[in-house]
This record gives C-alpha cells, structure tokens and sequence, in this order.
C-alpha cells in the first residue's frame, strides 16, 4: 500500500500527529486505510485537506465552520457561489466586530495606564480599582 505515513502528513503540512488524528475523530478528514500493522496510509488528498483546514484556521474560521465549508465543496451542485459569498461575509463581520470590541479594551486599557503613576499604594492604582467589585464605576 503506497502513501504517506501520519508523521510523514504532519511534517507536510506543519501540524502535530495529535492534531491529524483529532481531525480525524472530528470528521475533518476521512478515515484512511491502514496497513497490515495498522499503520494509517494517506494520500495526498488529505494532505491537501488538513492544508486546506489550516488556512481557514488562519481566516479564524471555526472547526464547526471548516467542516460545512469542506460539505460545501464536496457537494458544489447544492450550494451557490452567492451562499458561499454570504458565508463569507458573515465570518467578515464577525472578525469586525471583534476588532471593535478588541479596540474598546485597548482605549480602556490606555485611560488606565495614564491614570496610574506606578507609585503608591496598590489600592489607590486606577487599573486595581477599576477591576473591584466597585470598579465598574471607575472608567
């Protein structure tokens, strides 16, 4: 049986073996089959399956959201270019809206560091105060 072993898939693509096999009880990639010792044997198909699933890992597109868009394009007769655009634009405004709020942390974050001297009493800091219970009266 000729094919790739799993350390050999997962120096190819860069992952750990843990992962290659997680993706596997995960259903990401299929159940390969084994050797006569029960070697896993992949072609290279999966290869370009895990690269695949790690490039949408790096759009910040979720497990769950890698497996139906691995569905969409085993199944391209049933979804439309447009579906995939929408799907798209749904992970788009997730990421800014994340940035939003990322971005309202950091004005916080720079109020409190220009309210803190560095000196003093830890009770008086602004950044301790505004993390009490009370705290959220602060900023």
């Amino acid at each position: 049986m000729k094919g790739l072993s799993t350390s050999e898939v997962a120096k190819e693509c860069d992952v750990n073996v843990e992962t290659i096999r997680y993706y596997e009880r995960r259903n990401l990639i299929p159940e390969v089959p084994r050797t006569e010792s029960g070697y896993r044997v992949f072609s290279t198909d999966i290869v370009d399956r895990i690269k695949f699933i790690k490039r949408a890992q790096q759009l910040d597109f979720s497990l769950t959201e890698i497996k139906k868009l691995i569905g969409i394009t085993e199944n391209d007769s049933s979804f439309t270019a447009q579906e995939i655009q929408q799907f798209a634009e749904n992970k788009l405004a997730e990421i800014e809206s994340k940035i939003s709020g990322l971005k309202n942390v950091q004005s916080i974050l720079h109020d409190l560091l220009e309210r803190c001297s560095g000196k003093g009493s830890i009770c008086e800091c602004p950044i301790i105060q505004s993390l009490s219970v009370d705290g959220n009266k602060q900023p």
